[in-house]
C-alpha cells in the first residue's frame, strides 16, 4: 500500500492510493508483516520533500528480525535493593531467518554488558553509541551452530523502565518496593532483547529476591508461594518484549474469583479487592461475546501511587494505580479497560508503534462493550460521552499530524503516540462500523478477527486488507472504503461520526446552566443522586472562566477540594489553577507530591507553568515529588518547571 501525507500548512490531508493484497500468513510466535513501502510528502509552498515509510518497519528498534529471530527468553536476575540494580543473565533462543545470517542485533538502553557467550564460549559483541532516546544496538557476532547465546548484565539505576521505591515510599512503610514499566520501548533498559512489538517470544524467568518480600510477573504467579527469596516464573505464549513485567514487594493475595485475585500491599488489600471485586463476571462475560480468555489467570497488581499510568495490561497479571479505589466502583472502566487487552494487544498486537490505534482503539471500544454488560446502558453512553469530550478536546490541541490514528513517529519518542487518538478515535471508528452493519455482524467480525490474528502482531495495512475482505465486503452498500481511509489515514473527527448521547447528563446541563445563570445557589442543584460520571460532566463542562465567589460556592457546597476521588479532584484542581482559587492550593500541592499519574499530575502541572506564580507552585511540588515519581513521570513534566 502507498500513502502519501500532503502536509499543508497546519493541515495535513491524506489519498491512499495503489493497495497490495498481502494478507498475514502468520504463525504464533513469528511475525512477518507486510514490508511494502509507503510514502509521506510534505508540501510546502516552496518545494516538496517526499520520504519512504516502510510498512512494517519498527523505526524504534535496533534490532534484526528479518535476519535472526528471538523466539524464547530465559532470565535469571537478582534484585539489589542496596545499589538498585538488576543483575544476572538472560539466554536469547533465536532463529535465523537469514541462513547466511552472522550477527544478531538487540536493543539496550544504559545496561553494563559483561560477556556474551555460547555453550560456555565468549563470543564477540560490539555495543554502539547511544542514541538519545532508543539506546544502544548490541552486535553479537553469531557462529553458524549456534542457536542461542547468554548475556550477563547489570542495569543501571536510573533504567528508564523500573522504578526503585524506599520503604517511606510504600504504603507500608516497612519495605522497598521495584515495579518495571516496559511499553514503549523501555523494556531494553532491564533486558536486553529485541524491543520490538513485532517480535514476540515465550519467556521463563528465576527471580532472586530479599528474602522477606515476593516477586510477581507477567507469567505463572503462585498465590500460595512461599517467601523464601527465589521465584520462578513461566510465559508459555508468545508475547511481545513491552508486556513483559516485574514487581518485588512486601505482596499479599486475595481471591476475587475462580480465576481472578488482586495482589498488593496489606494495607489495601481488602479496599482493593472490594473495590475490584466485579473482575470475575468482567472476564465470564467478555469470554462469552468475544471467545475465549487465553492466559489462563486474570490477577490484579495495585502498585504504590506513584505508578505512572493507570493500568498496564501485562498478562495474566495487569498492573494498576491505586488512584482508581474510589470506594463505589466509579472507576473500574479501568480494570474493563485492562482485561480487554488480553484480547485485543495482548493476543492481537501492534507490529509497530505506527500501528499503536490496533492496541488501543479496540480495548478503548471493548471496555465501552464490558460496561454496558456488566452495568447497563447508561452509565455505558455517560461514559461514552466522556470519552468523546476528551477526542474532541485533544483534535482541538494537537497538531493535524498527530491526529492521524496511522501516526508517522519516525525520529520521535514513541511515547508521543499515547493520547486520545489511538483510544477515542480508534474506539469511535469501531463504533461507526458496528452502527452501519449492526452489532451482531459486528461482533461476529471482531470474533473473526481475534481468532484470525491471534498470537500475532499486525500493520495497520494487515488490518485494512482483513477488514475489506470482509465486513467491506458483506456490507458493501453500508459502509465505504474511502470513509475508512479517512478515519485512519486523515486527522481530525470525521463529519457525521457518531455523537454518543446520554439522559443522564440533561439534568446535570440544566442545573449547570441554571447555576451560572444565577437562578440559583449551589446548595440548591439537586445532585444527591448523580454519580461520578455526572459530577465530571458538571466540572468538565464549566466556563474557563469562574469568578471567586462561584468557586467558593460550589467549594462551600460540595467540598470539592476535598473529595476523595482522584479524578474529581483532578478536575476541581484543574478549574481552581485556571481561576487562581487560593483555598485549592493547598490540596493541589498535596495532590501533585503524592500521586504519579501522568493521566491526573500532566494537566495539573501545564496549567501551572503558564504563569510565573504558577510555575513556582509547580517547581515546589515537583521538587518534592521528584525522588518519589516515576522516570517516566519526570520526562512527561520536567519541562513545565525549568
Amino acid at each position: 500500500m502507498i500513502i502519501k501525507y500532503f502536509v499543508v500548512g497546519a493541515l495535513a490531508l491524506t489519498i491512499v492510493s495503489g493497495c497490495s493484497d498481502e494478507s498475514s500468513s502468520n504463525t504464533a510466535g513469528s511475525t512477518k508483516v507486510d514490508q511494502s513501502a509507503s510514502t509521506v510528502a510534505d508540501v510546502s509552498k516552496t518545494k516538496i520533500e517526499t520520504k519512504t515509510i516502510e510498512v512494517g518497519k519498527d523505526y524504534h528498534s535496533f534490532g534484526n528480525p528479518e535476519s535472526i529471530e528471538v523466539n524464547h527468553l530465559t532470565l535469571d536476575l537478582t534484585v539489589d535493593f542496596s545499589k538498585k540494580v538488576l543483575l544476572g543473565t538472560a539466554q536469547l533462543d533465536f532463529q535465523k531467518i537469514d541462513p547466511k545470517a552472522k550477527q544478531l542485533v538487540l536493543d539496550t538502553r544504559d545496561l553494563t554488558i559483561n560477556d556474551v557467550t555460547a555453550n560456555g564460549q565468549p563470543l564477540n559483541f560490539k555495543l554502539a553509541k547511544a542514541d538519545s532516546f532508543l539506546g544502544a544496538a548490541l552486535t553479537i557476532d553469531i557462529p553458524a551452530n549456534v542457536d542461542k547465546v547468554v548475556i550477563s548484565y547489570q542495569t543501571s539505576p536510573e533504567a528508564s523502565g523500573v522504578q526503585w521505591l524506599t520503604p517511606e515510599q510504600t504504603a507500608g512503610k516497612k519495605h522497598p518496593f521495584l515495579f518495571t514499566q516496559a511499553q514503549a520501548i523501555h523494556a531494553r533498559s532491564f533486558i536486553p532483547l529485541q524491543d520490538s512489538p513485532q517480535v514476540r517470544m515465550t519467556y521463563d524467568a528465576t527471580i532472586r529476591t530479599p528474602k522477606d518480600l515476593i516477586a510477581v510477573m507477567s507469567a505463572s504467579n503462585d498465590p500460595d508461594t512461599e517467601r523464601d527469596g527465589i521465584y520462578e516464573f513461566s510465559m508459555p505464549q508468545p508475547i511481545p518484549s513491552y508486556l513483559i513485567a516485574l514487581a518485588v514487594g512486601d505482596l499479599y493475595f486475595k481471591s476475587m474469583g475462580e480465576r481472578t485475585g488482586v495482589y498488593s500491599e496489606k494495607g489495601i488489600l481488602d479496599a482493593a479487592a472490594s473495590e475490584f471485586s466485579d473482575t470475575e463476571s468482567m472476564l465470564i462475560a467478555t469470554e462469552k461475546a468475544f471467545g475465549p480468555y487465553s492466559w489462563d489467570r486474570y490477577d490484579l497488581l495495585i502498585l504504590p501511587p506513584s505508578f505512572p499510568f493507570g493500568g498496564m495490561e501485562n498478562p495474566r497479571l495487569s498492573f494498576i494505580t491505586p488512584t482508581v479505589i474510589a470506594g463505589d466502583k466509579s472507576l473500574v472502566s479501568l480494570i474493563a479497560h485492562e482485561l480487554a487487552h488480553s484480547w485485543s494487544g495482548n493476543t492481537v498486537t501492534n507490529a509497530t508503534w505506527r500501528d499503536l490505534w490496533l492496541n488501543e482503539g479496540f480495548t478503548t471500544y471493548l471496555t465501552y462493550r464490558i460496561m454496558q454488560m456488566i452495568y447497563g446502558d447508561e452509565r455505558f453512553e455517560m461514559e461514552a460521552v466522556l470519552g468523546r469530550q476528551d477526542l474532541q478536546a485533544d483534535v482541538d490541541s494537537l497538531a493535524a499530524s498527530d491526529q492521524i490514528m496511522a501516526i508517522d513517529l519516525r525520529g520521535r519518542d514513541p511515547d508521543v503516540v499515547f493520547s486520545n487518538i489511538p483510544y477515542e478515535k480508534g474506539a469511535l471508528f469501531l463504533r461507526e462500523l458496528e452502527n452501519k452493519v449492526g452489532r451482531e455482524n459486528f461482533d461476529k467480525f471482531l470474533l473473526g478477527y481475534f481468532e484470525t490474528f491471534a498470537f500475532q502482531s499486525i500493520t495497520t495495512e494487515q488490518f485494512v486488507n482483513y477488514l475489506e475482505q470482509t465486513l467491506l465486503k458483506d456490507h458493501s452498500t453500508k459502509l465505504s472504503k474511502q470513509r475508512i481511509q479517512q478515519w485512519i489515514f486523515e486527522p481530525g473527527i470525521p463529519t457525521d461520526a457518531p455523537v454518543p448521547e446520554s439522559d443522564a447528563f440533561s439534568v446535570v446541563d440544566q442545573a449547570r446552566n441554571a447555576w451560572l445563570s444565577g437562578a440559583i445557589r449551589a446548595t440548591e442543584i439537586d445532585s444527591d443522586k448523580w454519580v461520578v460520571h455526572q459530577w465530571l460532566y458538571f466540572l468538565n463542562n464549566m466556563p474557563e472562566k469562574l469568578s471567586q465567589e462561584q468557586l467558593a460556592d460550589l467549594d462551600k457546597a460540595f467540598s470539592l477540594t476535598h473529595s476523595k476521588n482522584n479524578e474529581i479532584a483532578h478536575s476541581w484542581l484543574l478549574i481552581s489553577v485556571n481561576n487562581w482559587y487560593q483555598p485549592a492550593f493547598k490540596r493541589l500541592h498535596q495532590y501533585l507530591t503524592s500521586i504519579g499519574r501522568n493521566k491526573l499530575v500532566k494537566p495539573l502541572y501545564k496549567a501551572l507553568s503558564q504563569t510565573p506564580e504558577g510555575k513556582v507552585m509547580a517547581q515546589k511540588a515537583f521538587n518534592e515529588a521528584k525522588e518519589a515519581y516515576h522516570p517516566l513521570t519526570v520526562k512527561a513534566n520536567e519541562g513545565f518547571v525549568e
